[in-house]
């Protein structure tokens, strides 16, 4: 604090000195914002974003995009634990509502974007495979999962097996995977023998082939909410991301990529 300000506080008393105080608490804890943004992004959008990222760019220099790609409950902790993010793209709504609880997000920019389906993935010519039944047979010796407690694909690929009555036959032949594209990976490389995935990332490789969808009545509906974070280093900017998401430029690229939109 200057010279001026403490003889200004002397002659003008204790009222002056408070004002003086609370101006410099305010200025010294704002944040400048950024025009940098920080997405977490559930693993199973990697394609969309890779595309929808750039043209964000574009349409609002100088911004720039930075994603953070994983599994929908591992994105969740990170952003628990204080980690810097700007937006949140879960897999499921239940990530999305535990930070919605704890006051991390901003409630009124929370959008249900897409929706998605699940299936059985194999390789093309590996084990005879042809339903979620098939899981119990001798042939079939490894299946991967996206891990129940932290990827929104492994839950609902677990429901869906409760729902067949298969998840106890069938567990000691899971591997469990940090997220939906390892998942495909395990099965694109012969590591596992079928997976469980969404319809959107089996479509991506020409080394799998989709067995049997999951009847829709087997699990929860697979929606992928978005929200700007509380804590965002640039609001304004965060919603724009999220606006963008909902326009039909970003509809047109969900749709190429198999995902139903919601928004309109």
């Amino acid at each position: 604090m200057s010279c001026n300000n403490n003889n200004a506080m002397r002659r003008h008393g204790p009222v002056l000195q408070l004002i003086l105080i609370a101006i410099s608490i305010t200025v010294g804890c704002s944040r400048p914002e950024t025009s940098t943004l920080t997405i977490s992004v559930a693993a199973s959008l990697q394609d969309a974003m890779q595309e929808l990222g750039p043209a964000f760019e574009r349409s609002h220099a100088p911004a720039k995009v930075t994603f953070n790609f994983g599994g929908s409950g591992t994105l969740e902790q990170q952003i628990e634990h204080g980690a810097p993010v700007d937006v949140f793209l879960s897999a499921a709504t239940q990530q999305m509502d535990q930070l919605a609880a704890k006051g991390l997000i901003q409630n009124d920019t929370r959008i249900d974007l897409l929706r998605n389906q699940v299936v059985l993935i194999a390789a093309p010519g590996g084990a005879s495979l042809n339903s979620f039944d098939g899981l119990t047979s001798s042939t079939v010796k490894l299946i991967a999962l996206g891990d129940p407690g932290s990827v929104p694909a492994g839950n609902y690929g677990r429901q869906v097996l409760l729902s067949l009555h298969l998840w106890q036959a069938v567990q000691g032949k899971l591997v469990l995977a940090k997220d939906v594209r390892q998942v495909l990976t395990y099965v694109e490389t012969g590591n596992a023998d079928a997976g469980i995935v969404y319809a959107t990332d089996a479509r991506l490789s020409p080394k799998v082939r989709v067995v049997a969808t999951a009847p829709d009545s087997s699990h929860k509906p697979v929606v992928y909410p978005a929200a700007v974070l509380k804590n965002s280093r640039n609001s304004s900017l965060a919603r724009a991301f999220v606006a963008f998401l909902g326009s039909s430029q970003a509809r047109a690229v969900f749709a190429r990529l198999g995902f139903t939109t919601v928004v309109q």
